[in-house]
């Protein structure tokens, strides 16, 4: 009897892998990046900094994976406050009618250590398909309030114009704004260790101590 519970725990944290499981993304610890190209010569990088959703995992059958994702689009930061104001005009991403970016997955499928994520992005208005290449998963670990992490990234490139975004001119023979634009995301997952999906209220941890996690 005794061998059997030894070889029942043994086999707990395979188990538990092999069931789907729903994790929150964690916005305090979750970053969306974006790069794009000025004048064709260099990079300008900014971020959107409120992301949040939901991602129901199954390591033993992928396809039963799904993931949604949603950005404020108001919290785009160029690190220039005017820039950013623009970006936030008719011009660019007009958020007072569109105020969030949003993804849902319609295929997860496994690709080498990590996963091809097929789904559509809305953006501005418009909808269309994106592929996520999305990198392998950190190992599981306990935090101090209770709950499981695990940190996952992903990426995508996309042509601002197919989603309305037509502002731009040209200098010479390059354009002040490129049109493709690359997305990154550094995701931190979290769920309470019953397996329950955590709120997202819950997600962040108290000011107090939060600095003591900070990137």
């Amino acid at each position: 009897m005794k061998r059997t519970f030894a070889a029942l725990a043994a086999l707990a944290p395979a188990l538990a892998l092999a069931q789907a499981t729903t994790w929150n993304i964690d916005p305090g610890h979750t970053q969306t990046g974006f790069t794009v190209r000025h004048l064709g010569i260099t990079n300008v990088r900014g971020e959107f900094k409120d992301t949040a959703g939901t991602v129901r995992l199954d390591e033993k059958d992928p396809s039963r994976s799904s993931v949604e994702v949603t950005i404020e689009a108001a919290t785009v930061n160029t690190r220039q406050d005017k820039r950013d104001a623009h970006l936030r005009s008719t011009d660019f991403f007009d958020v007072e009618r569109f105020p969030k970016i949003t993804f849902k997955s319609t295929k997860v499928e496994k690709k080498g250590d990590g996963y091809e994520v097929t789904g559509d992005l809305t953006m501005h208005g418009v909808t269309k398909p994106v592929v996520l290449e999305v990198g392998a998963l950190s190992p599981e670990l306990k935090d101090p309030w209770g709950g499981i992490r695990r940190g996952v990234s992903a990426r995508t490139a996309v042509n601002r114009r197919d989603f309305g975004l037509q502002y731009g001119t040209m200098v010479e023979a390059a354009p002040v704004i490129g049109d493709q634009v690359k997305i990154e995301i550094d995701a931190e997952l979290v769920r309470p260790a019953n397996g329950a999906p955590q709120k997202q209220s819950q997600a962040k941890p108290p000011m107090s101590v939060q600095p003591a996690i900070a990137k």
